[in-house]
């Protein structure tokens, strides 16, 4: 079995489901969306998981040399390109893995009827792509949702590229730094409502980068604290007093 369709609640789980079934690692197969995650009409009717589809990725094959040909007129073989990777490499080189990304969002964007530019930039720790364009509330989804499931994917199609570790953020329309801003007010007023009543506050669940502003902008905070509880996905930031009277 080289190709497998999972579905899951979210792209990100429906990828670990595939890969699970198959027995493999992310960097050993292609990933292809084949269904965006639907929650329906007021999240009740109409429910729609995630569909992905995995195919396993073969390693290069050398073409056979005819036993006919002399040694010394011999040409060499050249690899031929695994059915599973969409261009071949270029002449001049191993292909651009930030590239590559910036184009799988494209083509996804295409697929939701969205015409999107990717613009790539980089600093010390990380690479930015992002996207700018018409309606890119479907790119983003529900407090970002659906841009970190892309997220995740692009930085499994750039790593396939790379020899080593890259780390891709995904952005659009500034949409990073506006969520961080309400996150880190969120986290302000609900530290004074547990000053006020002396009770904890337990938030919604959140991935790890949301939970890390939340606790970043509290540290210093002198009359709370913060914690996380649960488990993956649903694992919530507490807010409590530092110490009870």
């Amino acid at each position: 079995m080289n190709k497998i369709v999972t579905s899951g609640k979210t792209i990100e789980d429906a990828v670990k489901q595939g890969l699970a079934k198959l027995g493999t690692t992310e960097d050993k197969v292609a990933v292809n969306v084949l269904e965006q995650p639907s929650k329906g009409f007021l999240g009740l009717i109409g429910v729609r998981e995630a569909k992905v589809e995995l195919t396993l990725l073969e390693p290069p094959t050398p073409a056979p040399e005819p036993a006919s040909v002399p040694s010394s007129n011999r040409t060499p073989s050249v690899p031929h390109s695994s059915a599973s990777v969409v261009e071949e490499k270029s002449a001049g080189g191993e292909k651009d893995p930030y590239a590559e990304a910036a184009s799988f969002i494209r083509e996804v964007g295409e697929n939701m009827g969205l015409d999107v530019k990717v613009e790539v930039s980089h600093s010390k720790d990380h690479t930015v792509l992002n996207i700018s364009g018409q309606d890119l509330g479907l790119m983003i989804g529900r407090r970002g949702q659906t841009l970190d499931a892309l997220q995740y994917l692009a930085n499994i199609i750039a790593n396939r590229y790379s020899d080593s570790f890259i780390r891709i953020v995904l952005d659009a329309e500034n949409f990073r730094e506006r969520r961080k801003k309400t996150l880190e007010d969120l986290a302000v007023r609900l530290a004074g409502r547990v000053v006020r009543t002396r009770k904890e506050v337990t938030l919604e669940p959140m991935s790890p980068q949301e939970r890390k502003v939340i606790h970043s902008k509290l540290q210093d905070h002198p009359e709370v604290k913060t914690y996380s509880k649960g488990e993956e996905p649903n694992r919530r930031v507490v807010i409590t007093l530092k110490h009870s009277k």
